[in-house]
């Protein structure tokens, strides 16, 4: 009884070990313009804030605005 015990825990163990190898992604380039232009128009969607000015929408943080796909 205690051989088919261990056995059972055995093949639950090799069931439940990943088998996923690892994905390495390249980091995004990111575009940070320091200081927005005069014409830029202030848009929300979905409740964020992002500034709109040349056709992209950017949003501000400490460094600049930086250019994000909507």
């Amino acid at each position: 009884m205690r051989s088919i015990i261990l056995f059972f825990a055995f093949i639950l163990m090799l069931g439940t070990t990943s088998c996923a190898t690892r994905v390495v992604t390249r980091p995004a380039t990111v575009t940070v313009i320091k200081t927005a232009p005069a014409n830029y128009k202030i848009v929300k969607v979905r409740g964020k804030r992002y500034y709109f000015w040349n056709g992209n929408h950017y949003r501000k943080t400490r460094r600049g605005f930086v250019l994000v796909r909507i």
